[in-house]
């Protein structure tokens, strides 16, 4: 089963966690699947992730780019690994029938939204009862993350 980990986003948004987050699982070597709720968030979330900061660069690509299997990260709408990853991101409550075929997941969602934040107390009573170890991690004020609690 994986290890997932649901990050409840209060203090950051989306565009300004998820690079982060990106920078640290590169740097520690890991191949990445993002996984979006749309082709066109997809889009955006590409583009986001060449001018996030001026001095930035995270290697990623996309179906538009091909070439999945050298992609350190892959950004996809499908349910799909392409690039061989072993972390799977996931934002806007994306599809994640496949969560045990990846060591770790990810799972990103809007604290400010009460629709998301009750999906995602859905998908860990769900992600529990299959068996997945769980991990809470919510931010700090100043925006770090902090490990809440865990189950599993």
């Amino acid at each position: 089963m994986s290890e997932v980990g649901f990050y409840h986003l209060t203090r950051s948004s989306l565009e300004e966690a998820l690079p982060r987050l990106l920078e640290k699982a590169h740097a520690a070597g890991m191949r990445i699947l993002l996984r979006a709720g749309s082709r066109e968030r997809v889009d955006a979330l590409d583009r986001h992730l060449w001018v996030y900061r001026p001095d930035s660069w995270l290697p990623h690509g996309t179906r538009a780019d091909g070439n999945a299997p050298l992609q350190p990260i892959w950004l996809t709408e499908q349910v799909e690994n392409p690039n061989g990853a072993t972390l799977l991101v996931l934002v806007d409550q994306a599809a994640d029938d496949d969560l045990a075929s990846f060591a770790r997941v990810l799972d990103l969602f809007d604290g400010g939204n009460e629709d998301e934040v009750a999906a995602a107390r859905s998908r860990w009573r769900a992600r529990r009862e299959a068996g997945h170890r769980l991990v809470y991690w919510r931010q700090t004020e100043r925006g770090a993350w902090e490990k809440a609690s865990e189950e599993g």
